[in-house]
């Protein structure tokens, strides 16, 4: 028609198409610093669910470590960022809780990747989520949240005291601090790049972002 003609010949040749987007879940034990993490680098006003804790959750949640938490997420943290102008990264931070453990499976449908958040002082709270990832076989990589900005042992002592094998990276973070979360995230998409050109596909969703 010659509607749709004149429509094509006027349209841009320098027209700007739509980032991709990638679902990336931010997962770890109760009180490791997900929610945190989410505000920290989201551009837009992270969404939170947290309710105070209250005295029904003594005795059914572990406080040890983290006696100063007052509130927990019961559902999910959500929050964006742009890695650059072909790549946003749309973070969805699971509940820590083992109560509500029961919403990973469908918080993770559709993600192409994780962070699981480490705290040092407790690592054990975070084997449930490397566990997770492992027997569904999404990528992710491990962030060693330090709390009150120390970092006492290099990251090679926490891959060998969580067992993880070396194709999993293991950075030194501060879920407080923007840059040191981006870089988090940068490292997962760089091991998702390089999984997929070690399958020998590609993916139209994944480029290598500028830094």
């Amino acid at each position: 028609m010659a509607g749709s003609d004149t429509a094509s010949e006027t349209a841009s040749p320098h027209a700007v198409s739509a980032p991709d987007t990638v679902k990336i879940l931010i997962a770890g034990g109760f009180g490791v610093g997900k929610t945190t993490l989410v505000g920290s680098v989201s551009e837009i006003v992270p969404l939170r669910t947290e309710e105070p804790l209250t005295m029904a959750s003594l005795g059914v949640d572990d406080l040890e470590g983290i006696e100063e938490k007052r509130a927990t997420t019961v559902a999910l943290d959500f929050g964006r960022i742009t890695i650059s102008q072909d790549l946003v990264l749309y973070l969805f931070g699971t509940p820590g809780q083992q109560r509500f453990w029961f919403m990973w499976n469908d918080l993770a449908v559709g993600a192409l990747g994780a962070v699981v958040l480490v705290d040092v002082r407790r690592p054990e709270s975070s084997f449930a989520a490397i566990d997770f990832f492992e027997r569904r076989r999404i990528p992710f990589v491990v962030g060693v949240n330090g709390f009150y900005g120390e970092h006492p042992y290099p990251a090679e002592d926490i891959r060998d005291a969580l067992a993880l094998p070396e194709g999993v990276p293991v950075l030194l973070c501060d879920a407080r601090e923007r840059e040191s979360c981006r870089d988090v995230l940068i490292a997962l998409i760089d091991q998702l790049i390089a999984e997929v050109a070690q399958a020998g596909g590609k993916s139209a969703r994944l480029a290598r972002p500028g830094r």
